[in-house]
């Protein structure tokens, strides 16, 4: 009985004092520090997972990052990038962008409705677009400015599948494709380089699927045929 009742003081010792405020909500929980380890290779740090996964399910979203875990991914991995592309800003962006440079003599809206029969072809479906370049002229009244206009396209069935095992590709859709005219008025044809490489290197691949792998591909291959289509002007 005397233990029974030092237990019941001892809780009711625990509980929070009310107030008239709520009290403030629990932080989530954070992965312990050694999480994620730094592993020396003969090619530099690498990042090792130290812990297992929760258990799969379709769309679980993964843990959200805390600003220090962000931090110290950038202290590693900026010195990498820096070593490895000693260039200025706009070269550095070169390298994330796939482009095109329209075939001369194609107007801008020629080569759009290329792009947009080619999408229809590969059966990506075209979900809206972003017409900068009017609101330059409508909202910062820029009548200068190049015309320049954002494309999304999505495959449905491969988007669905992909987002089932990491939910936060959803970051990355819609597809986008831009057409855009450059200083010189040369009309390009351009999308973010999303290469599959980065997805072989994952050391744990949990869910991608070889079927999953091919149809992220299949994707990638799309984007880049509708691009080339637009750029040559096939109607």
């Amino acid at each position: 009985m005397k233990r029974t009742l030092w237990f019941a003081l001892a809780w009711w010792c625990s509980l929070p004092a009310l107030a008239a405020d709520p009290p403030a909500p629990l932080p989530a929980p954070a992965m312990p520090e050694s999480w994620i380890g730094v592993t020396p290779t003969p090619y530099g740090p690498m990042l090792v997972q130290q812990g297992l996964p929760p258990p799969y399910r379709d769309y679980q979203m993964n843990r959200v990052l805390t600003p220090e875990e962000k931090k110290r991914w950038l202290q590693m991995a900026m010195p990498l990038m820096a070593s490895m592309m000693q260039v200025d800003a706009r070269e550095a962006i070169n390298y994330f962008a796939v482009k095109y440079r329209a075939r001369s003599g194609l107007s801008f809206d020629e080569v759009v409705q290329s792009m947009m029969l080619r999408a229809n072809q590969v059966n990506l479906k075209y979900v809206g677009s972003n017409p900068m370049w009017k609101d330059f002229e409508a909202v910062l009244g820029d009548t200068g400015a190049p015309r320049v206009e954002v494309f999304s396209f999505c495959d449905i069935a491969i988007g669905r599948e992909l987002l089932k095992v990491i939910p936060e590709m959803v970051v990355f859709l819609p597809c986008r494709i831009a057409v855009m005219e450059d200083a010189d008025r040369n009309i390009w044809v351009l999308m973010m380089d999303w290469d599959l490489t980065w997805l072989d290197l994952a050391g744990k691949q949990a869910g991608i699927t070889p079927e999953l792998r091919s149809g992220a591909q299949a994707i990638r291959d799309k984007m880049e045929d509708v691009m080339r289509a637009a750029a040559a002007g096939d109607l």
